[in-house]
């Protein structure tokens, strides 16, 4: 499996990002989103109104969107979240790609971004293939530790290249550290991640729509054991 350095910012990042004008910026775009999709405005015809409007570039615009969300949106991922403290002896189903990214990122330095319904979201993406980083052990490891009395199941998408080797790696990294673990590979797996009886584990906006119960693992990591990350906080 090829492996690149890091996931961490872009070139431009921590001017697009880091700035205070811009972080205020972003609420203020965020709350007219909030505004926007509550009242059953399109996300697209949104996005483009709030980016025009606060001068966003593409990037900044993608950040937005994965921060924003409609009031009955966050109401129902509210009522639907179940606490770390609550999935003992619980089976676990984990979005693997979106939970890995997000937690590569991080250790990378990357920006986060903590969305309305307090999911992270990165800027990342495995483009149609995967590829191994320095932090991605790292990453398999917090998990599998924070999950250790838990049967876990990563679903990840078989299209994407190299889904097969990242498979071999998890289920290597199980047998040397016990974990109880399952590694299975989907054409569509936000269906099956939305339609499991399980706990699930993803940040993605149309899993979190649909799935009956969710765990925001991704957040008890970052918030608790990955320190001086690049939060950006939507309100």
């Amino acid at each position: 499996m090829p492996n690149q350095r890091n996931r961490g910012k872009n070139s431009n990042d921590d001017s697009l990002f880091g700035s205070k004008n811009n972080r205020q910026k972003f609420k203020d775009a965020i709350v007219d989103m909030r505004y926007l999709l509550t009242r059953g405005y399109a996300e697209k015809s949104s996005l483009q109104l709030v980016g025009n409007k606060y001068r966003l570039n593409v990037r900044q615009q993608q950040a937005i969107q994965g921060m924003s969300a409609s009031q009955q949106q966050i109401e129902r991922r509210t009522a639907h979240v179940v606490l770390f403290e609550n999935i003992h002896s619980k089976i676990i189903s984990i979005d693997g790609f979106n939970l890995l990214i997000i937690l590569e990122s991080t250790l990378s330095g990357a920006f986060i971004f903590k969305g309305l319904d307090n999911a992270y979201r990165d800027l990342s993406s495995v483009h149609g293939s995967y590829k191994r980083v320095q932090q991605t052990e790292t990453a398999l490891l917090l998990v599998g530790n924070l999950l250790r009395k838990n049967k876990v199941i990563w679903v990840f998408d078989k299209p994407v290249s190299n889904s097969g080797r990242l498979k071999t790696l998890l289920r290597e990294t199980a047998e040397q550290h016990g974990f109880d673990w399952e590694i299975i590979l989907e054409n569509n797996p936000d269906k099956i991640l939305a339609e499991s009886n399980h706990i699930v584990v993803s940040s993605d906006a149309w899993v979190l729509d649909r799935a009956e119960n969710w765990l925001n693992l991704s957040a008890f990591c970052i918030e608790n054991h990955i320190p001086n990350s690049n939060i950006i906080q939507s309100q």
